[in-house]
This record gives structure tokens, sequence and C-alpha cells, in this order.
């Protein structure tokens, strides 16, 4: 699964640096996620960054974007060769 960020979210700013695919950005009120680019930290961490970091615990997993470990491998590895293409 992919995290969100829910409204409890108190606009730290702590979470969106901790992101390795950049996928946590500014929403119209409240920090969001980018389901098409959150891997979970997978491929980079064992945990998810933004989770460890976030003071409020606001970033469960996302129920409405399931996806397996190996899908989520997948991802990091399609986002890995978009960055070196773009590099």
């Amino acid at each position: 699964m992919a995290l969100l960020i829910t409204d409890d979210c108190i606009n730290c700013d702590v979470c969106e640096p901790e992101c390795p695919n950049e996928a946590i950005y500014m929403g119209p009120e409240i920090y969001e996620i980018d389901p098409n680019k959150c891997t979970e930290c997978v491929g980079h961490y064992a945990v998810p960054q933004c989770k460890e970091v976030c003071p409020v615990s606001c970033i469960p997993f996302n129920p409405a974007w399931r996806e397996t470990p190996e899908q989520l491998q997948a991802k990091y590895e399609r986002l890995q060769a978009e960055a070196k293409k773009t590099a």
C-alpha cells in the first residue's frame, strides 16, 4: 500500500524532505502523498521514513491503494529508471 497523510497533519514540514521518492508535497491545506510515487521506502529503507519522523503519527497506510512488496519493488525500480532518464 501507499501511505497517506490524514487531516491530523500539523504541517510541521519534517516528512517532505525525508521522502526518497519525492512523493510528499504540500496540498491545498496539508501535506499529501502521491501514491504513484510512494513505495513505502521499499528500495531505500527498511521502514517508511515519513512515518518514522512524523510527530503526530498521521501517516497510515492507504487502504484504497493496496500493493504487494513485489509491486512496491517494481514501482521503486520504475521510478529509479525514470530518474536516470531525466538526469
